[in-house]
């Protein structure tokens, strides 16, 4: 019985058996179980379930592994891009001799006008894909190539003569300019040195990553002045003119403009006068 403090007057009362104080008990730790199984599951995972660290740290894991294969892959796909601009440098590598390469990779127009099923390897392969080009077999100083640099302003690497045009038929795919001694070569436009060093046939040479998949070449420097990965500003000094490689005949710049792998008329972009 449950009474006042003052007179002692019954407020209520109830009976208690064996029986009720099971179920009570019986239901305090249904829901103690119940709270504790909730918490468990969300505010309180950290501390209660034992297994949250290490499957927390397994997934973390697995996402690294992710990123870093993805990584890697990136790195060798950019290595495999650097060579082939390398061979492009060397002039190992001939657009008009390889022919317009469709997408399917199936029959291709040879600059003889043979035909052949080209079989390319995985190096070629990422080429084609990194520096895609304008068919080869339509005039390349059209406005086509126009429709997408045509609103680009390049500064002209240095002012001179040009002294033998573009000629792609007799594997020219470049200018060359004569100016003064020790002239400064600048950069046409902002973009990434991805090949800066010496070369047998063409001495020192530097090659720049522009927007839109446009990339410019300097070749028979007497000095480069930038390193791989250095970024570039439009106007910036590159290299200084020179006169070196087996394949010079005397000081000069020879100057090449690459679209997406096909080569251009660098006097269509821009006066050297």
């Amino acid at each position: 019985m449950i009474r006042r403090e003052q007179d002692f007057s019954v407020i209520t009362s109830f009976n208690i058996s064996a029986l009720k104080i099971i179920a009570i008990a019986l239901l305090a730790l249904i829901l103690v179980f119940g709270a504790s199984l909730i918490l468990s599951k969300t505010l309180l995972k950290v501390w209660f379930d034992p297994t949250y660290k290490d499957s927390e740290n397994t997934a973390m894991l697995i996402q690294m592994a992710e990123t870093v294969d993805s990584l890697i892959s990136e790195v060798e796909k950019k290595d495999i891009y650097v060579s082939n601009i390398q061979r492009i440098i060397d002039g190992e590598y001939n657009p008009f001799e390889a022919g317009e390469v469709m997408d399917s990779i199936q029959i291709v127009e040879r600059r003889t006008g043979e035909t052949s099923l080209f079989e390319p390897s995985e190096g070629t392969l990422s080429i084609i894909n990194e520096m895609r080009g304008v068919p080869l077999d339509v005039n390349i100083s059209e406005p086509n190539n126009e429709r997408y640099l045509g609103d680009s302003y390049f500064f002209p690497p240095i002012k001179g003569v040009v002294t033998s045009i573009f000629d792609p038929i007799k594997d020219h795919f470049g200018i060359d300019i004569v100016a003064k001694e020790n002239e400064a070569v600048k950069s046409i436009a902002d973009g990434t040195v991805i090949f800066s060093g010496w070369t047998l046939g063409t001495g020192y040479v530097i090659g720049i990553q522009h927007a839109n998949e446009l990339i410019s070449i300097y070749k028979h420097n007497s000095v480069i002045l930038k390193n791989i990965g250095d970024v570039i500003k439009g106007g910036e000094i590159v290299s200084i003119i020179g006169n070196t490689g087996e394949l010079t005949t005397g000081p000069h710049l020879h100057f090449e403009i690459w679209y997406k792998g096909s080569p251009l008329n660098p006097q269509d972009f821009i006066s050297f006068d």
